[in-house]
């Protein structure tokens, strides 16, 4: 039974330490509220978030437009699963070919999930169109990589924290450094790879930008091999990085892409893939599926944030407030021993501070930035990630340089 009344952080961090699973290690704060790039806490104090839910709430926290269109499908039809044609699929499978250019939409729920599909429908194309051998298809994916906790991907994972104990792992799958093309092009050269899965920019590696380059090179080398370029833009794409989606800063339209998070504003979990019929109707009816995936709510709900993205301009604010934000950082490194180096795109940054990985500093300069009213998170022990919703004023950006500027000088290890 849920309790009516209001419970203070305390209790509320305790109820979720006794009663649920311990695979997160979350910032001690208790958000019951948010409005923009603001959230309160459940005792009404007030924080700037400067991780939107990892980049899920690009349009803000409960964009009243995007609610509006919730409540509306909600009060008619909420879920039909795909054994029947629904009145908004269709409308949003054209609005989203449409948005992003491509011929096919195939819906789905998380942001791994969209991944899994987009690795299913490569190796389909490789048997298929390409005419690999059947069970010998290879997909090449980048070290350092974030694709999310399923079996299909942690399989190519280098962090420990994600494969340890979680054995035996996929096969066909094949690791290179990331940023390297002489690494991408060598493993290329074997027949039997189906395609290349990179994030344009590695969001939970630390906010890892390739050199200029890489993803139109990594595109070209797909192209002269005959595998698919597969951009994996749940963190990236819509608008984060100050372009709809990042591969647009190189004028690259992946073969395949996959988008989730802010898909749906943080309404409600939306996830897609896209491509052009060549590949995407290799998949034939009973082949892969999903209950929810394409539920008239969740389509109803992305359309709406995505003419937020495109009416509100978010694209352009991101683009102009990461800059801003990182030429004030700069000024951090320059005047702290304490933070090395500022990088990122559009607003999806980090700092790295001058600490080991396995340092608690990074964490504890978090506390004291959620004391001044800003909410932060470390990433990799020493890095801490920004990346505040796209709706941020420049007033607002400028606050928050304060906030992060006075609490990194005054911070005492």
């Amino acid at each position: 039974m849920i309790e009516e009344k209001v419970l203070s952080s305390e209790v509320l961090m305790g109820k979720e330490d006794k009663y649920g699973a311990h695979n997160y290690h979350p910032l001690p704060v208790v958000l019951s509220k948010g409005e923009g790039a603001i959230v309160w806490d459940v005792e009404g104090k007030q924080y700037y978030d400067f991780l939107s839910a990892y980049s899920a709430v690009n349009q803000g926290h409960c964009h009243p437009r995007i609610l509006d269109a919730l409540k509306e499908q909600a009060d008619k039809l909420t879920l039909t699963s795909r054994a029947f044609y629904n009145d908004r699929l269709g409308i949003y499978e054209q609005y989203m070919s449409e948005y992003f250019g491509y011929d096919k939409i195939l819906p789905i729920n998380t942001g791994v999930e969209a991944v899994e599909t987009a690795l299913k429908l490569c190796r389909k194309w490789a048997y298929v169109k390409k005419g690999v051998e059947s069970n010998k298809a290879k997909i090449i994916f980048a070290s350092g990589n974030f694709h999310g906790r399923t079996l299909g991907v942690i399989s190519a994972s280098v962090d420990p924290d994600s494969t340890t104990d979680f054995g035996p792992y996929m096969p066909g799958y094949q690791i290179i450094p990331y940023n390297d093309l002489d690494a991408l092009e060598e493993a290329l050269n074997d027949p039997n790879v189906a395609g290349f899965i990179v994030e344009p920019i590695q969001g939970e590696a630390g906010v890892f930008v390739p050199h200029d380059g890489y993803l139109k090179g990594a595109s070209e080398l797909c192209k002269k091999y005959n595998a698919l370029f597969i951009a994996d833009e749940v963190q990236t794409g819509i608008a984060r990085t100050g372009k709809l989606i990042c591969c647009e800063h190189e004028n690259v339209r992946p073969d395949i892409l996959v988008l989730g998070k802010a898909l749906s504003g943080g309404v409600l979990p939306v996830s897609a893939v896209l491509a052009d019929d060549d590949i995407m109707l290799c998949i034939k009816p009973g082949e892969h599926g999903s209950t929810f995936g394409g539920n008239p709510l969740a389509c109803v709900v992305a359309m709406a944030a995505l003419d937020v993205i495109k009416d509100e301009q978010l694209a352009q604010n991101a683009y102009k407030l990461g800059t801003l934000f990182r030429e004030r950082m700069q000024v951090l490194v320059n005047k702290s021993d304490l933070v090395t180096l500022v990088r990122g795109r559009g607003l999806l940054n980090a700092i790295v501070i001058n600490d080991t990985e396995e340092s608690k500093t990074a964490w504890n300069i978090c506390i004291k930035l959620r004391d001044n009213g800003l909410l932060a998170k470390p990433t990799h022990g020493n890095i801490i990630r920004f990346a505040p919703p796209l709706v941020m004023t420049e007033e607002q950006i400028l606050e928050c340089c304060d906030i992060i500027e006075n609490t990194i000088l005054n911070f005492k290890q």
